[in-house]
């Protein structure tokens, strides 16, 4: 297998797991603290992580941590911070308004617009095999998101369905982000930018919270550590994708894989919280892993 393509698998997949994991930890705290003061917090958390990985970076094995140094860059930084974000908070202000079995599939087809348009428009390179192993996950991933019970339940228009302007506006902006930081980070210091990028976001997500009044000192003993966890989790999400776009050119790989990061959620639910899996989502979590093999056996 080419190197360039292992790495992208690799990144990919820490992505769908470190997403799909925060996403998991996610559960145990919003319904008890708020979906706002649950992003802070782990936002923070993460933040956190990002600069102690850069102090031992510096500090122990000497290795110096890139500092943009023009304005232009520094805004950017600032600019994919912010819009990550908006990002989060449009979901999740979407999810607060409709049925997420009906809204979820919108927002997972980012990773399918991100690899589309890379391919038809940037040119990304493609074989037949890797695209029909990219084309296998991307109908995993509608699927393992699909509610089939809340699609029976209403006529199928999407623009009626409350939620869906908001999630469908995350979705665009979440496949420019994908796209743009794909540009952005390449070849780049992938700790560097992914750090202030990051906090860049959290900072954002605090302003949001302070104008919202929202009360971020409502979290309990027991809570801490999965706030704990889901900064950690998303950190290693950012870190990979990153890691993924500054080292291949294979976007499409990236994007599809880290999209399927509610394949992880779903495993583990079902696990420690005995949640029901329908069986559209079995289908479709075994169509994400035989996508996956496909991508590993090329």
């Amino acid at each position: 297998m080419q190197t360039e393509l292992l790495i992208a698998i690799s990144a990919g997949l820490g992505g769908m797991l470190g997403w799909g994991l925060a996403d998991f930890f996610a559960k145990k705290t919003i319904d008890r603290i708020g979906d706002v003061a649950s992003l802070a917090w782990g936002h923070i958390f993460g933040t956190g992580v990002l600069f102690v990985m850069a102090l031992y970076q510096f500090g122990v094995r000497g290795q110096r941590v890139a500092m943009p140094d023009d304005m232009q860059t520094w805004g950017l930084l600032l600019l994919f911070g912010v819009l990550q974000a908006v990002v989060y908070l449009f979901v999740y202000k979407g999810f607060g308004k409709g049925q997420v079995g009906l809204l979820s599939p919108v927002f997972a087809s980012f990773s399918g617009l991100t690899a589309f348009v890379s391919i038809v428009v940037f040119g990304e390179m493609v074989g037949g095999y890797l695209l029909l192993g990219l084309a296998t996950l991307f109908v995993g991933i509608v699927l393992i998101n699909l509610d089939m019970r809340a699609l029976r339940s209403r006529r199928l228009s999407f623009t009626r369905i409350p939620g869906f302007r908001e999630v469908a506006f995350a979705t665009i902006l979440a496949t420019l982000w994908t796209l743009g930081w794909d540009w952005f980070v390449g070849g780049q210091d992938w700790l560097s930018y992914t750090f202030f990028m990051y906090a860049a976001m959290t900072l954002a997500i605090l302003f949001v919270a302070i104008v919202q009044r929202v009360d971020l000192f409502v979290v309990s003993r027991p809570i801490w550590k999965f706030l704990f966890l889901i900064g950690l989790c998303e950190t290693a999400a950012y870190i990979a994708i990153s890691i993924g776009y500054s080292a291949t050119s294979r976007t499409s790989v990236v994007a599809l894989l880290s999209g399927a990061f509610s394949l992880p959620t779903i495993i583990l639910a079902r696990l420690f919280l005995r949640e029901r899996v329908t069986l559209i989502q079995t289908v479709g979590s075994l169509i994400i892993i035989a996508g996956i093999m496909l991508l590993s056996v090329l």
